[in-house]
């Protein structure tokens, strides 16, 4: 199968969207179809990459490291001629993701679309929430999404919220695997775990508390060092590590000064993919604040390499952390500074055979086969449609035969 990845972030710009993008990639490559990947063009982009597609840009209104696909249209719409694609799966519903739809259309082929970002929860970085209003999300994620021949949603969350929408097309929950092999790492020893944490002057007998975000409001990593003043006063071996940056990261170190946690918190800034590993390893616990995921890759980041976590629990996460040794996850009444102090007070021993049965779950092999059998799924649905509308019936006979739901 040859499927056109449509998305206007990719690296490498860092993020979620482009992280899970890559892992489908790679699975859908090891499992012998082509991805061919159509994006926006970056300044940091390597000059020569196979089957990756850029187009002309320019960065995102008041969100300036990310970019939006301005021209090219044509040109796009030739290559994905050329390659004769089966498939197109959209990552945005802005410039790209158009793109990908009008495509879609042109080519007479299903249009996938996974939706990634709940845009409520970030209306504030345009114009201050002043110019694009949530009824306008509505309307415009409802008619996107309708306009697609299936949508991946990566957790329950999103598909109540587009059904909520009045959305009506195809769904299938399935949340981005991770390369568990990556967060697994038995060749990260205790040793090399004690010289990261020294480095940040954290000692073997402090309790280090890990969060790993793009540092923006929304993540609410503010919430978590608020609540740490109540913690010290019962545990005051804690402090907190913050790996990632963003436009909140100024106002988060003043934050921590007004605190006076300049000697609890440490800013450790971005680190790079093939580093994340050794600060997960190097944490107790992996702890989040944020109510904005559809999902969260760095939940079952944490996961994978055997950190317990303590995050603000939606239906998602609930589900992933279903025995109290992986963590506990809490709601806006209990707050995080109460819910990390009853975990650190029980402090519940580690259960490898539950992260082992947990894996697969969560691992990217089982993410790209989730991810082609709903596209065998949603292209056998959309030929008997299109065969039906032509009355061609000997090629409406095959696609029945493959589709077990229309023949019951």
């Amino acid at each position: 199968m040859k499927i056109g990845f449509f998305t206007d972030t990719y690296f490498p710009q860092v993020s979620g969207v482009a992280t899970s993008i890559k892992t489908l990639k790679e699975q859908l490559e090891q499992k012998g179809h082509e991805v061919f990947i159509f994006t926006t063009t970056d300044p940091n982009a390597p000059k020569y990459e196979r089957n990756i597609i850029r187009m002309p840009s320019v960065p995102f209104i008041s969100f300036k490291e990310r970019r939006l696909v301005v021209r090219g249209f044509w040109f796009a719409y030739l290559k994905a001629k050329e390659y004769d694609l089966d498939l197109i799966h959209t990552h945005t519903e802005f410039g790209a993701g158009l793109l990908g739809k009008w495509i879609g259309k042109r080519l007479e082929i299903p249009v996938i679309h996974t939706y990634h970002t709940m845009y409520e929860d970030y209306l504030h970085y345009i114009a201050k929430g002043k110019v694009l209003r949530p009824s306008y999300v509505k309307f415009l994620s409802r008619q996107f999404v309708d306009h697609s021949s299936g949508v991946v949603c990566p957790s329950q969350r999103v598909v109540d919220t587009l059904r909520g929408y009045g959305a009506k097309a195809p769904m299938r929950i399935i949340p981005t695997g991770v390369n568990v092999e990556k967060f697994l790492r038995p060749d990260i020893t205790n040793d090399m775990s004690e010289t990261l944490r020294q480095e940040w002057g954290v000692t073997s007998d402090q309790k280090l508390l890990l969060t790993l975000s793009r540092l923006s409001f929304e993540k609410n990593t503010q919430a978590i060092i608020e609540g740490l003043p109540k913690i010290l006063e019962k545990f005051p071996e804690v402090r907190l590590m913050v790996v990632g940056d963003g436009p909140y990261k100024s106002s988060l170190e003043a934050l921590v000064e007004e605190l006076g946690l300049e000697s609890i918190v440490s800013f450790v800034g971005e680190v790079s993919a093939d580093e994340v590993a050794f600060y997960y390893h190097a944490a107790d616990y992996f702890v989040s604040a944020s109510t904005s995921e559809t999902q969260g890759l760095t939940y079952t980041e944490a996961m994978a390499s055997g950190t317990q976590m303590i995050v603000a629990g939606n239906a998602y996460l609930d589900q992933l952390i279903s025995d109290h040794s992986l963590g506990q996850t809490y709601d806006d009444q209990e707050g995080f500074a109460a819910s990390l102090i009853d975990y650190l007070t029980e402090m519940p021993q580690k259960k490898p055979e539950v992260v082992e049965n947990k894996l697969y779950e969560i691992s990217a092999e089982f993410f790209g086969e989730s991810i082609l059998a709903f596209y065998n799924e949603i292209m056998d649905l959309y030929f008997v449609k299109k065969y039906q509308e032509e009355k061609d019936e000997s090629r409406l006979k095959t696609r029945l035969k493959h589709l077990k739901i229309i023949t019951k």
